[in-house]
């Protein structure tokens, strides 16, 4: 009975292993991805590419603000703030105003991590679309700061731009998108809303990480020099190793990326000279792979980053996969008790997204 035992243990413990196995796989399928092309295209060329300083310094930068922004998010500030913008009238409204603010500063990722769970919670009608718009507005926020999303944080230092030309760039597209959004929040019929759960308080290392951001936002801006963000890291493995729990998965898919395209680079030996074609190009093809490592992949071949910074952007609504933050607020929602009809969800979800990519593509050929 004993060996039965024992055996039936061993075979739930294997089929456990493999479920996790299978669910990083599925979690981290860019990762792979990236990764086997990467050695595919160095044993076929022979040639192993190099790391750029470029490079090296976006995923420095994104490793460090990812840190940073972490420790707001386990300090309790985010989640005090958009605790109080729940209060009152409009809360549909102002759900969506603070996402699309706090995407600007803290990544689209983060903002809905610390948003969807919150709106989960509330009593109102039209969660689902809430949601949705939450996410749009993640994704037309962040665009307008090079902190605000992963891609917008590679085109910024990869090609050195200047703060003021970069807004000068993109502030179309957010604030048009801005306005949509408010309308369509206005008109979304919600109950007045209340909350579930109470804030805590802040904890001691809060002031600190606000510290931090602001100075990985000067080293961002080239205030400051590159070495004096390696405080963040220090700070966190001394006394606060809860932030280092962030996404690697994306910092090696990035790394694996720069890697690939160098070799793709030798096999294409061609540039895309035409901001059109590069807009369209990796406007759809976001739609295959997602937004950051089309800009990754683009990146090599094309010095028009103001088309790409727009068709890495506008490729992030669409359907689920243009964006990392897509595919969060669609499973933090799909994986909740208020989910009913996943079908329903997601047909709104590809509706309200494929609206604002079409809006997006023609505001570019307006404006560009």
């Amino acid at each position: 009975m004993k060996n039965i035992a024992k055996k039936e243990l061993f075979t739930k413990m294997s089929g456990g292993n493999k479920r996790l196995f299978l669910d990083f796989i599925i979690k981290e399928w860019l990762l792979f991805a990236s990764a086997i092309g990467f050695l595919i295209t160095s044993i076929y060329f022979k040639n192993i590419p190099k790391i750029s300083s470029a490079e090296l310094e976006v995923i420095i930068i994104i490793t460090v603000l990812f840190i940073t922004v972490k420790g707001i998010e386990k300090s309790g500030i985010i989640l005090l703030l958009a605790r109080r913008m729940e209060a009152g009238k409009f809360v549909g409204l102002k759900l969506v105003i603070t996402t699309f603010f706090l995407s600007m500063l803290i990544t689209n990722d983060v903002a809905l991590i610390i948003i969807v769970p919150l709106t989960l919670l509330i009593e109102s009608r039209r969660k689902d679309v809430l949601i949705i718009l939450e996410a749009l507005a993640a994704n037309a926020g962040s665009a307008f700061t090079p902190l605000g999303n992963p891609q917008n944080l590679f085109i910024y230092w990869f090609y050195d731009v200047s703060a003021k030309n970069f807004i000068g760039a993109i502030w179309i597209f957010s604030l048009s998108f801005l306005i949509i959004l408010i309308l369509l929040s206005i008109f979304l019929k919600t109950n007045e809303v209340t909350s579930a759960n109470k804030t805590k308080g802040i904890d001691k290392h809060g002031k600190f990480y606000v510290f931090f951001f602001l100075l990985t936002l000067a080293v961002v801006l080239r205030l400051l020099p590159l070495w004096i963000v390696g405080i963040v890291p220090l700070y966190s493995l001394a006394l606060d190793r809860r932030t280092l729990k962030i996404d690697y998965g994306l910092i090696f898919t990035f790394l694996f990326f720069f890697l690939l395209a160098g070799n793709l680079k030798l096999l294409f030996n061609s540039s895309l000279e035409n901001s059109g074609h590069v807009f369209i190009l990796s406007a759809f093809v976001s739609q295959l792979i997602s937004n950051v490592p089309t800009t990754l992949l683009f990146a090599k071949f094309t010095d028009k980053w103001q088309a790409l910074l727009w068709g890495a952007n506008v490729g992030g609504f669409g359907n689920i996969i243009g964006s990392l933050a897509n595919l969060i607020a669609y499973k933090l929602f799909i994986s909740s008790k208020d989910e009913k009809n996943i079908f329903a969800f997601t047909f709104k979800f590809l509706a309200l997204g494929y609206s604002l990519f079409l809006i997006g593509i023609l505001l570019y050929f307006v404006f560009f």
